[in-house]
């Protein structure tokens, strides 16, 4: 008589036809057919996003394989074990009952373990008269000895695309610190070209790369960033051949070149625009009358509106927003590295910013940004500079503009007719604000020219 060995699931479970696959799948594997057990585990694990299995399914795939006394598996026998579920729950840190039904039928579904239920559906196993074992119900573990070149090989792919992803993101540092450090020295050496809009399709690009990218993503953004930087590599290079550089002496460390050429011309430029630096800050007296805390952010947004467009999303919230988008307008400005850095330095991080905003707002109006700012910092350093009138001239003049023309006051020095905004967008930030703005002073000039 044959002995018949049961197939389908007890109880209400149903059969599907990926359990009929799985179990045709396992009557393939070959007699001769031996694997570690705990290495085609790993295997498995590796690849459980392709298999379908999900972590905890696994700690029970582990505990199931713990119940199998020998390491090796082999196709020429029956790998059935059959633990209860109080067992089970034991060797799986204690998952509750409903968990660990849920997840055994995950590992079913996945064709990494296969139903042997008995009559009664409880787990046994029969032996004959010598101790041996003639029949088990329970779940049997064959699949693992069919699939596990299968499992090999999908583990194998997720290890080559690991290290592809890691490559790509390697690939993506390396071009991001290539570029940025590319348009510093452009600005800085002073080579021809409109670094503002290089830095503007750099940003562009490095836009698309949203937070959490699949590798695909990252290498066309690769892709997009090696051209660019193929383009900022050849300007350079022409420059550096037209100035006749000589390459043996830079490589060797002991000519000692001075990257800083904007120090004549911004300061020669920047000598026509100090009168621009001139004002309100001109005398200590008038500095000490101005408030001592610092400039609220929601005023500075208002007076320098057009640095919103710089900001992701066209928004900025916190100071941290601020400062990453004046980062983005200083190469716009063309203030070189050295100058910023100095700024920064004597001004800091916020005054700093709040100056390049200011800047920005009315850049159509100032000639060499970069000796305009090194003129500011000068006086900062010698305390003659706060960021207070700047910001107070800009929001005056938007007041002014919008007046009606019979409204607005004339001077001597302010003809009658339509004024020249510093930017576009956004409100004062309050009628308080608005009827001290009103108070002009007696020089309407000053304070920014």
């Amino acid at each position: 008589m044959t002995e018949y060995i049961a197939t389908t699931p007890f109880g209400r479970r149903t059969m599907t036809l990926g359990q009929i696959a799985s179990q045709v799948k396992a009557r393939t594997a070959p007699k001769d057919a031996v694997v570690h057990k705990w290495q085609t585990f790993q295997h498995i694990r590796e690849a459980r996003d392709l298999v379908g299995a999900t972590d905890r399914a696994l700690a029970i795939l582990s505990a199931l394989l713990s119940f199998h006394q020998e390491t090796a598996l082999t196709g020429d026998s029956d790998i059935v074990v059959w633990p209860s579920n109080e067992q089970l729950m034991a060797r799986a840190n204690g998952m509750p009952p409903t968990s660990l039904r849920r997840h055994l039928a995950v590992l079913v579904e996945c064709g990494l373990i296969i139903r042997r239920d008995s009559p009664n559906g409880k787990r046994y196993a029969r032996k004959g008269r010598g101790g041996q074992i003639e029949q088990a119900f329970g779940f049997d573990l064959s699949p693992i000895v069919a699939r596990a070149a299968e499992f090999k090989d999908l583990a194998e792919a997720v290890q080559a695309e690991k290290r592809a992803f890691r490559v790509a993101k390697e690939r993506l540092t390396l071009l991001r610190r290539d570029i940025v450090k590319m348009i510093d020295t452009g600005i800085e050496e002073s080579v021809p070209g409109n670094w503002g809009r290089v830095q503007q399709s750099y940003q562009a690009v490095m836009n698309r790369l949203p937070r959490s990218a699949p590798r695909q993503i990252v290498e066309s953004v690769c892709e997009e960033l090696e051209a660019l930087w193929r383009d900022i590599r050849d300007v350079l290079e022409s420059f550096a051949d037209s100035q006749n550089m000589d390459a043996n002496e830079s490589h060797s460390g002991r000519h000692i070149q001075n990257s800083n050429p904007d120090s004549l011309s911004e300061s020669e430029n920047g000598f026509r625009d100090k009168k621009e630096a001139d004002g309100n800050v001109e005398e200590n007296d008038k500095l000490r009358s101005l408030p001592k805390r610092d400039l609220p952010l929601g005023i500075v947004l208002d007076a320098c509106s057009n640095l919103r467009e710089l900001a992701q999303g066209g928004q900025i919230r916190h100071w941290r927003d601020f400062l990453a988008a004046a980062e983005l307008a200083r190469p716009m400005l063309g203030i070189s590295p050295s100058a910023w850095r100095e700024a920064r330095e004597v001004l800091g991080e916020q005054q700093a910013g709040i100056t390049l905003a200011a800047m920005y707002q009315r850049a159509d109006q100032i000639n060499s940004a970069g000796g305009y700012l090194r003129s500011l910092t000068e006086r900062a350093r010698a305390g003659k500079f706060s960021t207070w009138p700047m910001v107070m001239a800009l929001l005056r003049a938007k007041l002014d503009a919008s007046k009606p023309p019979a409204a607005r006051p004339e001077t001597a020095d302010e003809p009658s007719g339509p004024r020249q905004q510093g930017g576009t967008g956004g409100g004062l930030a309050s009628p308080e604000l608005r009827k001290l703005l009103e108070k002009r002073p007696k020089d309407p000039g000053r304070g920014w020219e």
